[in-house]
């Protein structure tokens, strides 16, 4: 496996070059950490054996999300957050992309572009919801963004996992989609891309943003059937907190080229992108969100703030999200190289000025 961070390390000096100029403070934050992410530059944390008090130091991970060695836990963390707010309806993926013509807006105003994305999504959503002569209420959805393709190009777009359901506070009614012979529908998809494409671009110049000189009429939205939604989830929650690309996919970096493999779309195949070193870094570093930005947003009766009401749901239609839980992969315990015991963190944050580095053993690295 070829981890990125060596491949930073070896094109950076090519990559810096080239895209300087390009680089936000947020991305040249980024390269740095998954450059140095368990390696030997990176902060060290102090462990001690259990069993004969054997002390040594391992480098601690980045942490950062774009990272596609670190967070494994919190993502399956999160996973688990959202499986305990299933509801018994059927669920539902809907996705709302940006036009081409408008990516450029995105990377130059990433912050507002986002966010207008995830908000104009959900509005969207909740203005049909109450609208549905079925729901008439007030809907729940688990939003994800995603700025990349498959090939890892530029390409925003949103993720809603939205259950075919809705509450009327006013009347305190729980309402939900009834099944046909075809199975349930919830939205049309070229009425909410119609709808959406107003809200954007009225977010877009609400915000002092000039609009490009064309962009299309007609926008994508696709709504498609997910069953009970766990399994949607679990797709989602692969990329959120993992980089945008696994380090098992960096197939070669030799010859000044990257090659990594990507999965196509349409024929479900896998197949092989080539680029310079320094253009594959680009193409990782221009997913950098803007720091503090919130990726994943829970909206309606799927917020946090409805933990109540959710419990309420599940007791009341004998409902119990648990079963959907996938089985939980525990961090794997710090053995001592002497003995075997367990080790326990002791200290954290080492720096190299800190004495530690000098009367500790030699640095083992560990995997996660």
């Amino acid at each position: 496996m070829i981890r990125l961070g060596s491949v930073i390390a070896e094109f950076e000096a090519d990559f810096m070059t080239q895209f300087r100029h390009r680089l936000s403070f947020d991305q040249l934050r980024a390269l740095s950490a998954m450059r140095d992410c368990r390696g030997p530059a990176s902060p060290m944390m102090q462990l001690q054996c259990e069993g004969c008090d054997q002390q040594k130091l391992v480098p601690h991970s980045c942490g950062h999300r774009l990272c596609p060695h670190c967070q494994h836990h919190e993502s399956q963390q999160w996973l688990e957050r959202q499986i305990e707010r299933l509801v018994p309806a059927d669920y539902f993926l809907l996705t709302f992309t940006l036009p081409a013509e408008l990516r450029g807006l995105a990377a130059a105003h990433a912050d507002v572009v986002f966010d207008g994305l995830m908000r104009c999504a959900w509005e969207t959503v909740h203005r049909f919801s109450q609208n549905d002569r079925q729901l008439q209420g007030t809907p729940g959805a688990i939003a994800v963004l995603h700025t990349h393709s498959r090939r890892l190009d530029f390409h925003p777009h949103v993720h809603l996992v939205v259950p075919a359901a809705a509450i009327d506070a006013a009347k305190q009614r729980w309402r939900r989609k009834r099944r046909g012979k075809n199975g349930t529908y919830l939205f049309n998809e070229k009425a909410m891309a119609k709808v959406f494409r107003a809200k954007m671009l009225a977010a877009i110049e609400a915000a002092g943003i000039c609009l490009p000189a064309s962009y299309p009429r007609e926008w994508v939205a696709h709504c498609k059937s997910v069953g009970s939604g766990e399994k949607a989830l679990i797709y989602l929650g692969r990329y959120l907190y993992r980089g945008v690309i696994r380090e098992q996919d960096i197939l070669a970096c030799k010859d000044g080229r990257v090659s990594f493999r990507y999965r196509n779309a349409q024929t479900g195949k896998s197949e092989k992108r080539s680029l310079a070193g320094a253009d594959f870094l680009w193409l990782i570093l221009q997913h950098v969100l803007p720091k503090g930005f919130r990726r994943a947003r829970n909206f309606g009766f799927l917020h946090a703030n409805c933990k109540r009401l959710i419990s309420l749901l599940h007791r009341l239609l004998k409902f119990d999200p648990s079963r959907f839980t996938p089985p939980r992969k525990e961090r794997p315990a710090m053995l001592c190289p002497c003995c075997g015991s367990v080790m326990s963190i002791v200290r954290t944050r080492i720096r190299s000025t800190s004495p530690a580095f000098v009367a500790a053993p030699p640095l083992v690295a560990i995997a996660a």
